[in-house]
């Protein structure tokens, strides 16, 4: 019985290499002429590009390795975080300033319209209103001794106009009442020499203040020839300075009381003179009305006045040459 024939091997004929040879030919042609599109040759006549996203090297960011990318977003994210903290901060200290502003404006303790009048109608006493403070002086006679009177927190400058007028004009003192930078003398940052330039011709100036702006007194008495403190006590130390000091007082003080003075008395030299008045509260230094947190004053704001005028009058003489 004949054997199946097997069918024919297929070899490979020179036909069938040549088509081989030419399907990888075209190939080869359709990817180096996609190369040629989308890489187009550099001109001779243009300047290098360097691209947007190329990190330090040279090296593309989408090309580049991940260790070189990394420090450069962790740059950006550093430079964005200093931004957002710097507008923050800038934003709070906006906040905190204008808080500041409208605080100082508000409650503001006005001047008792009465007593500020008869003072206006004094005609021993002249009264000149500048920007910087409020000058009482003596109409007739030759004033030697001033008073730079520097007022308590949140208090109208003229509210103290009454209670000086008796050294005015009883003891030709020219009484000088600064007018503080927000009505906070804390924030005042001016030298005394603001305030004594007012007055010229004063050979002996005193520096004084009421409350908050007796401690501000306190900063400005080196300059001074001598220091008076209505209701209040020094928070920088004078015990060396040799400078006269006098120190009033009030028993029904709520706010200054005469516990805190006493505890703040080895600020002051040791020949200072402490005074505390029978009766008198902590507004009693001025005509504004109550204050909040002071104690129930019984001394009358005339009679009030009246010592006023014998201490500082006395304590003047004592420190004019």
């Amino acid at each position: 019985m004949p054997r199946p024939s097997r069918p024919p091997s297929r070899a490979w004929s020179p036909s069938i290499r040549s088509s081989r040879r030419s399907s990888l030919s075209c190939a080869r042609d359709r990817q180096n002429y996609s190369r040629d599109v989308t890489t187009p040759p550099p001109s001779d006549d243009s300047a290098p590009v360097t691209p947007v996203d190329e990190v330090p090297g040279g090296t593309d960011l989408a090309e580049a390795a991940p260790g070189d990318v990394a420090p450069v977003r962790k740059r950006r994210r550093g430079v964005r975080i200093l931004w957002w903290t710097l507008g923050s901060i800038v934003v709070v200290l906006i906040a905190a300033v204008v808080g500041v502003l409208v605080w100082s404006q508000l409650g503001v303790m006005a001047a008792e319209p009465d007593p500020l009048a008869s003072v206006r109608a004094d005609p021993a006493i002249t009264i000149t209103d500048h920007p910087e403070g409020i000058v009482l002086a003596p109409a007739e006679g030759e004033s030697t001794v001033g008073l730079v009177y520097i007022p308590g927190a949140k208090v109208d400058p003229w509210a103290y106009a009454a209670k000086m007028s008796g050294v005015v004009a009883d003891d030709d003192i020219t009484v000088v009442i600064t007018k503080p930078w927000l009505n906070l003398a804390f924030f005042d940052l001016r030298p005394l020499s603001t305030f004594t330039s007012l007055a010229p011709g004063i050979d002996t100036w005193i520096v004084g203040g009421h409350s908050l702006g007796g401690v501000k007194a306190c900063q400005l008495a080196p300059d001074a020839d001598a220091l008076v403190l209505f209701a209040s006590y020094c928070a920088n130390d004078l015990s060396r300075s040799g400078l006269p000091v006098l120190s009033i007082a009030g028993s029904e003080d709520g706010l200054s009381t005469p516990e805190k003075i006493a505890d703040a008395r080895h600020l002051l030299p040791a020949d200072a003179q402490l005074i505390e008045i029978p009766g008198a509260g902590h507004a009693s230094f001025g005509n504004y009305g109550p204050q909040p947190g002071d104690g129930d004053p019984t001394i009358s704001d005339a009679e009030m006045t009246d010592v006023l005028t014998a201490l500082v009058g006395g304590f003047a003489t004592s420190v004019a040459p």
